[in-house]
This record gives structure tokens, sequence and C-alpha cells, in this order.
């Protein structure tokens, strides 16, 4: 019977690779030179910093993977920060966020699209008319600001086509401060008023194609130089003219961040019971509410509680906002409206 050969570690030959035999590891690089800069736009690709006063051209670090980075994140940067022609950054992390704001494709797209970090305001642009308002995606547009801790401005323009008046009534019980302008007259009405809204803050302007967010942008920052559009005769509707997302300096201090005009703004990641949270006159009288109950339904304590006059003289005002917020966020019907596109 032949021999049986034993062997030990001795024995054991192993062939060095070409990259030799460090071990992997998980552990990255601290990246201590790294330095802290805000990201203005993005395209393909590449993201625009500012860092130190100068623009920098930065790629994404292989390590972040798919980590979403959007204008208004505050990043670092290690390699060439020069800004010069030809010379490409890398960001090797995100700094934490203040608030982010989000949207979804529709109601059921379980999809987040982050548009804007770090923004403190957002302007809902809509025009008085020419195209013609749409109240529900105003609405939407509240409750993303309210969901995502940040201040709501409503801008209207357009105001020689219309009277605001009876628009705003709507909005009076939510609190929600306005400005007014008309960029046709000389000199523009309420540009000054709203460039005291938007000094030393970061604020993005939302709405659909067609209301003047741009027009707006190049008179808030002459430099910007945003391309502008018109409305179609046929739809009503605005062409898309902003294509980017971008940050630009105001003159006095701040920022204001132009977007592209959508045509709907899905609120699948908005948990509706949040909504009530930016009610705290009306929050309280949810104690009484049965399990589960959304508000908007005959059962709710709200309505006996805004009766009694707990929620003060403008309780059934701000009720009525609270349920019209709710019925967009879930995409039901409004009994007090006609039917309306969101």
């Amino acid at each position: 019977m032949p021999a049986r050969y034993d062997y030990d570690e001795s024995d054991i030959r192993v062939r060095p690779g070409r990259r030799g035999s460090r071990p992997r590891t998980k552990d990255r690089p601290a990246h201590l030179d790294a330095v802290i800069a805000m990201v203005v736009g993005v395209d393909r690709g590449r993201w625009t910093c500012l860092y130190d006063d100068r623009t920098v051209i930065a790629m994404r670090a292989r390590e972040l993977g798919r980590t979403s980075i959007v204008v208004g994140d505050r990043v670092a940067l290690v390699g060439d920060t020069s800004g010069d022609p030809g010379t490409l950054a890398r960001i090797v992390r995100v700094e934490p966020r203040t608030t982010m704001l989000r949207r979804t494709a529709d109601d059921t797209d379980p999809v987040e699209r982050a548009i804007v970090a770090n923004a403190d305001q957002l302007a809902i642009v809509t025009a008085i008319a020419d195209p013609t308002p749409r109240p529900r995606m105003i609405d939407r547009c509240l409750v993303a600001a309210y969901d995502a801790g940040m201040d709501p401005l409503l801008v209207l323009t357009k105001a020689d086509l219309g009277d605001p008046t009876a628009f705003l009534q709507e909005y009076v019980a939510l609190d929600v401060p306005y400005v007014v302008t008309n960029l046709r007259s000389d000199p523009p009405a309420g540009l000054d008023q709203l460039r005291s809204r938007l000094g030393g803050r970061m604020t993005v302007l939302v709405g659909h194609s067609g209301v003047g967010k741009s027009t707006l942008v190049n008179d808030l920052v002459p430099q910007a130089d945003r391309a502008t559009g018109h409305v179609n005769e046929v739809t009503g509707r605005g062409r898309h003219t902003s294509t980017s997302t971008s940050a630009l300096p105001l003159p006095g201090g701040g920022w204001v961040i132009d977007t592209p005009g959508v045509r709907s703004f899905g609120l699948a990641h908005v948990d509706p019971a949040r909504i009530i949270e930016h009610f705290p006159d009306l929050a309280a009288g949810t104690a009484e509410c049965p399990r589960g109950c959304t508000h908007d339904e005959p059962d709710c304590a709200l309505d006996a509680w805004v009766a009694d006059g707990h929620a003060g003289p403008s309780g059934p005002a701000r009720l009525r906002s609270l349920r019209r917020l709710l019925r967009s966020r879930l995409g039901t019907p409004d009994p007090d409206d006609a039917p309306a596109e969101n």
C-alpha cells in the first residue's frame, strides 16, 4: 500500500500577486486635508462648488458610491481646488445637512428625489394669471416646506394681469407671508420687498413652468442670465427654460436657488400624521380623536374642538386649511374646490 504524504505549514508556498500581499481593509482615508465648499450647480456627473470665492469643478469620489449630492450641500474637497481651467477636485464627504427639500414623481412613487439641501426658505412662485394659479400645487409645496423644516414664502407674479386679493384669502389662515410683484411696471413693483424677504437667507424657488421664476432671478441677480420663455396659448402651460438647479449669490447677501419648472410635486415621502404638527393651535384637539383618525373624517374630534372656540376666532379657517393640505397629500378630492390638477 503506497505511503501517505504528510504536509505542514512549511510546505505551503504562496505566489505573491502582482499588487503585492497587502491585506484589504474597509478603513477609508480620513482626508484631514480636505476643504469645505458649497455645491452651486450639478451637470452630468460634475459638481460646481464654491470654495474661497472661486469656482471648483469636482467629481464624486469612488468611496461615496451613489451618495446623493445636490445644490446647497456643503462638501469636503481634496485634490486640485485651484479652480484653474481643466482641473478637477474630488468630493470625499457630504457634511451634515440642516434641511433637505424632497419630492417624488407622484404620491405612489417610493423613490425620493432630493432637490436642494440646507435651504431655510421655500419661495413658492405662482402667476396671478397666464398661466392660471394651481392651488393644489401650492398646497403640496407648503406641505413639503413644513415637512422639511423650511419657512414658506408665497411669491405672486404678473400682478398686472389680475387682482390677487381673493386668491390670497385662501392662505390667510395659514399665516404664509407673501410678496406680490409686477416686473412689467417701471420701476418693477414688489421687487424691493422680495429682496428684503430673501436677504441673508438661502431660498429655493419652486413653481411650474411659465410663472416667471427665471425672470425674477434675472432681476434679483443681474449677472444670472437665466433663460426665459413664454406660456403656450393652447395648453396654458409654460415651456421649461431652466434645465438645471443653480445657486446664485444675492448682491445684498444670501442665496437664491433657481430650479426647473415642475408639473407635479409628489408627497409620497411625507407622513400625513406629521402635517398636524404644523398647526399647534389644533394639535391639542386631537387628543380625543379615535385611533387612526386622519383628521378629515366625520368622527374627528377637531370639529368639536374648533366649535367650542379652543382654536380662537380663526379656528374654522385653520381647520379648513389643515384638511386641504391633508387632501393634497393623500390625493383625495376636496369638496370645497372644483377638480384641480395636482
